[in-house]
């Protein structure tokens, strides 16, 4: 699989590095302490009633992840509750932990999955958080992980905006774990 770029044009931002964990809470610990990054922010149990996971309509996906900045890029920690079939689990067996994703938000959300399934990619995950659609696109053949592409949409520039934010004078001890959306 090659996906075309324009020779000339930038290419994708990876925004984004995920890993799988089998404990939220003790991965950001660990994250904390071993490289300093944070403050977390913690959306949990996203469950996610209709996608298509691998062509075939699904649900009952359950997860939570927490993000944190670091530099230009996000660290995304992503703990999977429930046992069935997933994108995570495709990469990251059930009691295993590791990096999983690269995520690429972008404006041109068709245009830029069409490009990947057209180079002979699947596509293992669609769905939709919020209004906000995204999929993860089956590339570990070829740079041994996936790629999640999320679609542009402002309520999610602004909590990336403040995950940012948040992260430009954090002291390594305050509030280490926030939550995504505060009551």
């Amino acid at each position: 699989m090659s996906v075309s770029v324009t020779p000339g044009v930038p290419g994708p931002h990876l925004m984004q590095a995920a890993f799988i964990v089998e404990d939220l809470d003790a991965a950001i610990d660990a994250w904390i302490k071993t490289t300093g990054i944070g403050p977390f922010f913690v959306v949990p149990n996203i469950v996610l009633t209709e996608f298509d996971y691998r062509g075939q309509r699904s649900s009952g996906l359950d997860f939570s992840v927490a993000i944190a900045q670091s530099g230009g890029v996000q660290i995304e920690l992503i703990q999977q509750h429930s046992d069935g079939p997933s994108a995570y689990r495709d990469l990251i067996a059930k009691g295993q932990q590791g990096f999983h994703h690269f995520c690429i938000y972008t404006s041109d959300y068709d245009a830029t999955r069409a490009r990947y399934l057209a180079a002979g990619a699947e596509s293992a995950l669609d769905g939709l958080f919020g209004e906000v659609r995204f999929c993860y696109i089956d590339t570990s053949p070829t740079i041994g992980c996936m790629i999640e592409l999320v679609e542009e949409h402002p309520l999610e520039g602004e909590f990336f905006a403040r995950i940012a934010e948040a992260a430009k004078d954090w002291d390594g001890v305050t509030d280490p774990i926030r939550p995504a959306f505060p009551a």
